[in-house]
């Protein structure tokens, strides 16, 4: 028998692995601690809506955890108010009557009125695609990800154009030509002032590889690597060097998002723990 808690925090329902006795929230990280199965105050909590562990929420839950969202009807929405583009909660008002205005600030979202898509934080993007054009590692598609990424997160989450970062060779700004230098001052860009609360996206498309660990800290005696595109003379992006960029400097509250299309992209992130899924 599956066991299930709620959030102390969000009540938003969780699977209780065997034994527990802490468990984390996947949706806004609150600590709630789990009181012994065995004991008379514990309080099973059943499944909602035919949910198993096994089974994953609609795909527009999926987006709203992984963003920072919550399903409402009464929301207010306060335009940007700085470069970061800042959405806040400020009251409530009447769904029936404002459905209207409601259309015509959000005319993308007019089928998804049942959710308050104004996430707390602010947002910041690194979208990097390299095609690696008329050489022997040339790519077909990579610059078209980024682009869709883009267009993703701009009509979808409302990031704006100076929340997004983009690498590709195609650009004109010659400092955002997807080099290794570039992707790095890209990284800490990313990460730099980030708060509790902001939402964080970094998203390449490319080759991704792998070198021999000669410091111990790999079980397959291998680092992961990005490609960028003066890899073969600038060597590579690896591992432990995008975990110190990305991981290690995020404050405790900030979520980052990080899509990798690249071979090897696993453990690119170097992260402690790794998720395995049945397919």
């Amino acid at each position: 028998m599956s066991l299930f808690v709620n959030c102390s925090s969000c009540q938003t329902q969780l699977a209780l692995p065997p034994g527990a006795k802490l468990i984390r929230c996947s949706v806004c990280n609150a600590i709630t601690p789990v009181a012994d199965s065995n004991s008379p105050s514990f309080n099973y909590v059943p499944p909602q809506s035919g949910f198993s562990q096994q089974q994953a929420p609609p795909p527009s839950q999926n987006i709203s955890a992984s963003f920072g969202l919550t399903p409402s009807k009464s929301f207010n929405y306060v335009p940007p108010q700085s470069g970061f583009g800042l959405m806040q909660h400020s009251g409530s008002f009447n769904y029936g009557q404002q459905q209207q205005q409601q259309q015509q600030v959000f005319p993308s979202l007019t089928q998804s009125n049942s959710f308050s898509y104004g996430a707390p934080g602010r947002k910041k993007a690194v979208i990097i695609g390299v095609s690696y054009k008329n050489t022997r590692h040339e790519l077909k598609g990579c610059i078209n990800d980024a682009k869709f990424m883009k267009h993703l997160l701009m009509t979808k989450f409302w990031f704006t154009e100076d929340q997004i970062v983009m690498l590709t060779e195609e650009e004109i700004d010659r400092s955002r030509i997807p080099t290794g230098r570039n992707m790095r001052q890209a990284m800490a860009w990313l990460i730099e002032g980030c708060q509790p609360g902001d939402s964080l996206v970094f998203h390449f498309s490319g080759h991704g590889s792998r070198q021999r660990n000669y410091n111990g800290d790999e079980i397959d005696g291998y680092d992961e690597t990005l490609c960028p595109l003066d890899f073969e003379t600038e060597g590579m992006i690896v591992d432990d060097e995008i975990n110190a960029k990305l991981v290690k400097p995020l404050p405790y509250g900030v979520k980052l998002h990080a899509i990798i299309d690249a071979c090897h992209s696993g453990t690119v992130l170097d992260l402690p723990n790794l998720c395995r899924m049945k397919r």
